[in-house]
């Protein structure tokens, strides 16, 4: 079996269970010989361990409850073979009087082994997590992980974290302690804004260190803010979360309108999930504070939060007893998870890096005939890189298959609009152009509609320059005037075949450009035009 083979093969299947304040929340994922990590089934469970506020002491029903829910936990990852299981409590049960004993029980009646984690230990997971999955740069940010119990602080960037801290600022614990009206009144507002500012003093003392400009946000509160202020305002989040980006005057409009409905109007907000109708307004309030405090002007998203952190933390400290060849050579989330999918893949490797090769030349030579932005040459990049791992499924629609792969691989990093141009660049590399009659192309926005016809028509010519699969052509050089534009190719052996692919595919090409394709072999020392 071969490297790639291999690499498609789980190595192990395990679950992690974040047991928060409001629920319980196990993933089960199968880890890879790369050490990625797929997802293979989600259930989440509401406790509620905070319900009645956090008295340092869990209520019988509330540990019931809990029981109940590890038991369905349990229950489907011995369905579902998992060979291992992780299990943190946070900040009701680590605080709790009981909460050694309700560990004990769940031993001894579950039989899941869980371990209670200092606010430290959960902030670091946290911001382990946020790094794998978001796509940071040298700029610090403000990692904020909103909970029912506490709220962990991280301030850093993709090469370190600088600060952490766990703070008992949850949203249950907050609405327990400061709510008692619906709406919420101003008076209660400034009560919790009082408490946020004399809580956050240490927090705001270390921002002023650095330029921190945004707050990457995580978990549900936080995830289902930031899909309601997208439904606001027009942000595509309907296939991921994660990077979803807004300003804080898109937040600041949306609270000003969500702040003074009662809990029937909220139901009606779309990304506001029932069981936190109850305790959105502290999220609401704490992120306003901060927004306006610490000065923050955009907020981003991460879907990956504590239970990514612990799956990472178990796949760093298990890599050698599991012979894991980890991808971490890339730091950057958005090329991890690109080559992680291609291994799943099991990729056409020579193939794909030749084509994209050619891609990335004609893509520089035309960039600014077609007026592409910058950005598009990564996202083009990754498009070519992929645009045959449809070859998975089957042969055949393999191009309809790389858009389903691409748009359903959960890639980490990406914007849901960077998703789809990869993704139907891609599918467009053979058979037909992109039309409206097709949905997926149709669904998108005028804008990514025309950079996916573009990108697809150099892609096309690139992927027909390797028509044999053989690496072929070995040197291109690309000459262009006013009228025609001549592909110079220097080959092993003869050219027809590549040729022929090439033109074949040359239509889309000669529509955006405008000039008319000419392929000229050093071998034949012939020209060959386009019909």
């Amino acid at each position: 079996m071969n490297e790639s083979t291999s690499n498609s093969e789980p190595t192990k299947r395990i679950a992690a269970i974040d047991m928060g304040t409001n629920s319980f929340h196990a993933v089960l994922v199968d880890i890879y010989p790369d050490g990625s990590f797929r997802t293979v089934d989600k259930l989440k469970e509401m406790v509620k361990l905070g319900e009645k506020g956090m008295d340092n002491y869990l209520s019988e029903e509330a540990m019931e409850r809990g029981l109940e829910a590890l038991k369905r936990i349990k229950f489907l990852c011995d369905r579902q073979n998992v060979e291992q299981i992780l299990a943190y409590a946070t900040s009701a049960i680590r605080e709790a009087a009981n909460g050694g004993d309700f560990i004990q029980q769940i031993i001894d009646e579950v039989g899941i082994k869980a371990r209670a984690i200092s606010g430290k230990m959960e902030a670091e997971m946290i911001a382990y997590a946020v790094k794998h999955g978001i796509s940071l740069t040298e700029e610090m940010v403000l990692m904020v992980d909103i909970g029912g119990g506490s709220v962990e602080f991280i301030i850093g960037n993709k090469d370190e974290s600088v600060y952490f801290t766990s703070l008992k600022l949850g949203v249950a614990r907050m609405a327990a302690g400061y709510v008692n009206s619906d709406p919420i009144t101003e008076k209660e507002i400034a009560a919790l804004n009082e408490h946020f500012r004399k809580e956050l003093n240490e927090v705001s003392q270390n921002l002023k260190k650095y330029d921190v400009n945004t707050i990457v946000g995580s978990s549900g509160t936080m995830e289902n803010i930031g899909e309601m202020v997208a439904g606001r305002n027009a942000i595509t989040a309907e296939m991921t979360l994660n990077e979803l980006q807004f300003n804080s005057q898109e937040f600041l409009d949306f609270y000003d309108h969500f702040i003074e409905l009662d809990i029937e109007k909220r139901a009606k907000e779309k990304g506001l999930e029932e069981k936190r109708l109850d305790i959105i307004n502290p999220g609401m309030v704490l992120l306003k504070f901060m927004i306006e405090e610490f000065k923050i002007e955009n907020v981003k998203i991460s879907e990956s939060a504590l239970r990514e952190g612990m799956i990472l933390n178990f796949i760093d400290k298990e890599r050698d007893q599991l012979n894991l060849q980890l991808v971490r050579h890339f730091p950057d989330p958005r090329k991890r998870s690109v080559y992680e999918l291609l291994h799943k893949c099991d990729w056409p490797e020579q193939h794909c890096t030749h084509v994209t090769n050619f891609a990335l030349q004609l893509f520089d030579e035309f960039q600014k005939d077609l007026k592409l932005a910058d950005s598009d040459r990564e996202l083009f990049e990754y498009a070519s890189l992929m645009h045959d791992i449809g070859y998975y499924i089957s042969h055949r629609k393999h191009h309809k298959h790389a858009l389903y792969l691409i748009r359903n691989s959960d890639l980490l990093g990406f914007k849901e609009d960077e998703i789809n141009l990869m993704a139907n660049v891609a599918r467009y590399h053979r058979r037909s152009t992109p039309h409206k009659r097709h949905k997926r192309y149709k669904d998108l926005s005028k804008n990514l509609r025309n950079r996916v016809k573009k990108l697809s028509a150099l892609l096309r010519v690139a992927d027909g320059l390797d028509r044999s699969h053989y690496q072929n052509v070995r040197e291109l050089e690309i000459k262009k005037d006013n009228e025609e534009v001549t592909l110079l190719i220097t080959t092993d052996s003869d050219p027809q075949l590549e040729i022929w692919g090439t033109l074949r595919k040359s239509k889309l090409f000669e529509k955006v450009t405008g000039k008319k394709l000419k392929i000229f072999s050093v071998i034949e020392e012939e020209v060959r035009t386009s019909v």
